[in-house]
């Protein structure tokens, strides 16, 4: 295989650094090359540096891609989406914006069971289909690998049909999917009036059918009062961990406290979401080295104001993450920028802050800091030229996605279309 090198990187932001998530005032530093260049070599990067040491090393037949002053990131890392799901909730968006709440509309079969009900009735095929495009709408943010949730289906046979879907789209090569189950996303309809065998068709059914395919690596829980409850969702993912899968909560977004506790006690990897968290629940997660997940679009499209406590959570050493939270009801979006943007205006992350957030330490969350995350020798080639001439402008010029060519694995998966000339 050829060797690529990249060059004419205005700024190539690699993040290096020592092992493990950023935390406190290293989340600052991102380890920026000036004029920098990237020699990569079957899929993997060799090395990161200034161009003129990178150009003398290469070997003669490097393929050259001349970045043309433009800024190269790692490839944004979303460690919270729900990417595979059938319709759309355009009809309870207005429904909202005429006054209805998420609670009300919920209350009503719409919400998770309006989407179950119109994943349930998809084929295979058209999940897929659907799962591709959103593939694309991640890539031309600058995304590379994104943390792919079921929950949809809320059945043994949904459930699996959308985990196959995800391996299916991970398999396509473009876009890397890590996937999680959650089949403990709400209760479906022909459950609601005996919650407990629908806990127990999780524990004793989905479960061991879905760690005997090796179907996800982790398992998720929505852990509120009015959808599951601490004790139940602690069942479900004790015995999720006893059969090998990592563990990641929904905590606290309506309720104070109450799945962060839970994701502290079982040393989750991940506690998402937490606008509702207080400062007490932010010291047990960072005791129990549970990272944040934070979701800032999720906030906005449902037009909160409580967004979580992002400069309390870095004060007190927690290694930050952000991410989308792609879904079809609370966040329909698959951009990062935006997410950086969010991240800055309304929980007050600096620029670089809020990169490390959804590069380094959202790698690390999901079990993959020493293969991406940062633009260093070993790691996978996964990177993404942006339209920028300075790193700050990914937060600071909202409401467009910047990538003009991304990277997975040294290859070319995605590069923006040239404007039509005019006529």
């Amino acid at each position: 295989m050829t060797d690529l090198a990249i060059i004419g990187c205005r700024q190539l932001v690699t993040l290096a650094s020592p092992n493990g998530p950023r935390s406190g005032p290293a989340m600052r530093s991102l380890a920026i090359i000036a004029d920098g260049a990237l020699h990569i070599r079957e899929g993997h990067i060799v090395a990161a540096g200034p161009r003129s040491e990178i150009e003398r090393a290469l070997p003669a037949d490097t393929e050259i891609v001349d970045a043309g002053g433009r800024i190269v990131l790692p490839g944004f890392i979303d460690a919270h989406t729900h990417p595979v799901f059938g319709g759309n909730r355009a009809g309870e968006f207005e429904r909202r914006l005429e006054g209805a709440t998420y609670a009300e509309i919920a209350a009503s079969g719409g919400g998770i069971r309006s989407t179950v009900r119109s994943t349930r009735e998809a084929s295979g095929d058209e999940l897929l289909a659907a799962g591709r495009r959103y593939a694309d709408w991640f890539l031309s943010g600058g995304t590379t690998t994104i943390e792919a949730k079921s929950g949809y289906g809320l059945s043994l046979d949904a459930e699996v049909k959308i985990l196959k879907t995800i391996r299916q789209l991970n398999a396509g090569a473009r876009l890397r999917y890590v996937p999680t189950f959650l089949g403990a996303h709400e209760v479906p309809d022909e459950y609601r009036v005996r919650i407990r065998d629908y806990v127990d068709l999780v524990i004793h059914e989905m479960l061991p059918r879905v760690a005997e395919e090796n179907l996800a690596e982790y398992c998720d829980v929505f852990c509120e009062p009015s959808v599951f409850s601490v004790e139940q969702a602690r069942s479900i993912l004790r015995a999720a961990q006893a059969l090998g899968l990592g563990l990641r909560v929904h905590a606290d977004q309506f309720s104070a406290d109450y799945g962060s506790l839970l994701a502290a006690e079982l040393h989750a990897a991940t506690a998402d979401h937490l606008e509702s968290s207080t400062p007490a629940a932010l010291a047990a997660l960072h005791a129990a080295g549970v990272q944040p997940v934070l979701l800032p679009a999720s906030v906005y499209h449902l037009g909160g104001t409580r967004y979580p406590a992002a400069r309390v959570m870095i004060d007190l050493g927690l290694p930050v993450v952000l991410a989308t939270d792609f879904n079809p009801g609370s966040s329909p979006t698959a951009s990062m920028p935006m997410v950086l943007s969010l991240a800055a205006t309304q929980m007050k992350l600096t620029p670089a802050e809020a990169i490390a957030a959804a590069t380094i330490n959202a790698a690390h969350s999901l079990g993959r800091g020493e293969e991406i995350g940062s633009l260093e020798p070993g790691k996978l080639a996964d990177f993404a030229l942006h339209d920028c001439d300075d790193y700050r402008e990914l937060s600071y010029f909202f409401g467009r996605d910047t990538a003009h060519s991304v990277y997975l694995a040294g290859r070319c998966v995605y590069r923006r279309a040239s404007p039509a000339t005019a006529l």
